[in-house]
């Protein structure tokens, strides 16, 4: 492998990657993304649904890796009283059920278009540092050891983000900001194509168990758990086997396929900058704490950290302060919501199952014109007021 060199280097082909790499090509920069993987995509590691009111905003035009439109969702308390809501005040999870593998190549393809160059097969191994900045990493592909180097790198390499660690930004996780997902494709089972379905409570601790409907008596079946309340990361699927077997609509279906890996239920990253270097999506903790959603989020950066990242090599200016544009412009969207939704996780997750039924309880009826933490409580507040004591903060 002979060394290369490039404008903006973009480590991980996700969404968040994706997007920074096509937004840097457009606006004028000379852009190599590397993803570790042989296939973006692959393997699957999501629920599959997101929302669709943002798409348009980063350019993303509905295609064939769509598979349902549902009208909304259903959130079941743990005696299984439900609270119906729909698309427009569901959050960033529901609208679309996709194919993820589909929609992650899509973003890849729209980023080569764009210019991007695109590189599998090739992990960094380390970043480089000269007078303090990060110009680049050192990489293998097929085994074979090189360096490419960047005025600017991005790290878009997940929620463990080694890029970033190596980078000497904070990106530990304490074992209550961590989820443990399974989650099976069945077949043969009858959920409702309308809604994705929630569970809360004791059957998921610190979680929930989801139903994504696919179509054709396909869903995705799954669940997270909060890795503190568990011993071992096997007793997730105890939990979800537990859960299918007493519901006969998915207890007579076939399980086709089975993903799991970790989410972050955390705030957001305290730095998501350095000299010559960006975090983006879920590496920089840009995860929903309360839904483990990351996709609109990740992709909404993405926008912005490709831009900004283009600007900074035509103005040559690649240190931390001028970068901080970046920062400040995510921050701006959306970093309260996640601090007060990762606050709300962090009480909610100790909630005893009586409390989820009174909370789904207070709700039936109520009009939500948006479904937040802060609109919830309120409306629980003024049939169960003892219950929201612990949440007068967020009143």
């Amino acid at each position: 492998m002979q060394d290369l060199t490039t404008d903006v280097l973009v480590v991980g082909a996700g969404p968040a990657g994706s997007m920074t790499a096509k937004w840097a090509a457009m606006s004028g920069a000379k852009v190599l993304m590397i993803e570790k993987r042989q296939e973006i995509g692959s393997p699957v590691r999501c629920g599959e649904g997101m929302s669709k009111s943002w798409l348009a905003d980063v350019g993303i035009k509905p295609g064939k890796w769509i598979n349902l439109e549902v009208e909304g969702a259903r959130i079941y308390s743990p005696r299984e009283q439900c609270l119906e809501i729909n698309e427009k005040n569901a959050g960033n999870e529901v609208g679309y059920v996709v194919e993820r593998d589909g929609f992650d190549k899509q973003l890849a393809i729209d980023a080569a278009n764009a210019g991007a160059e695109v590189m599998l097969k090739t992990a960094a191994t380390d970043v480089i540092r000269e007078n303090g900045a990060i110009v680049g990493v050192k990489a293998k592909r097929f085994g074979e050891p090189f360096t490419i180097r960047a005025p600017i790198t991005i790290a878009a390499d997940g929620f463990e983000s080694q890029v970033g660690r190596w980078a000497g930004l904070p990106t530990n996780l304490m074992l209550k900001d961590m989820d443990t997902c399974l989650q099976y494709r069945m077949t043969n089972v009858d959920s409702d194509e309308r809604y994705c379905d929630f569970y809360l409570g004791s059957c998921a601790p610190g979680g929930y168990v989801w139903i994504f409907p696919k179509g054709n008596g396909l869903a995705n079946v799954g669940i997270g758990v909060q890795v503190s309340q568990i011993k071992t990361t096997a007793e997730a699927k105890s939990y979800l086997d537990k859960w299918i077997a007493k519901h006969p609509a998915y207890a007579k279906g076939k399980t086709i396929d089975i993903v799991g890996g970790g989410v972050s239920i955390s705030p957001p990253v305290k730095q998501s900058v350095t000299d010559g270097l960006m975090i983006v999506g879920d590496a920089a903790r840009m995860i929903d704490p309360l839904t483990g959603g990351g996709i609109a989020n990740g992709c909404i950066a993405g926008k912005i950290c490709g831009q900004v990242a283009a600007e900074a090599v035509a103005t040559r200016n690649l240190s931390a302060t001028f970068l901080a544009k970046y920062d400040k412009a995510w921050r701006g969207l959306f970093e309260e919501k996640l601090y007060r939704n990762w606050l709300a996780k962090e009480k909610l997750t100790s909630l005893p199952d009586d409390v989820f039924d009174k909370v789904v309880d207070a709700l039936q009826g109520v009009k939500l014109e948006k479904l937040s933490v802060h609109n919830i409580l309120k409306a629980v507040h003024s049939r169960y007021p003892e219950i929201t004591k612990e949440f007068e903060a967020f009143l």
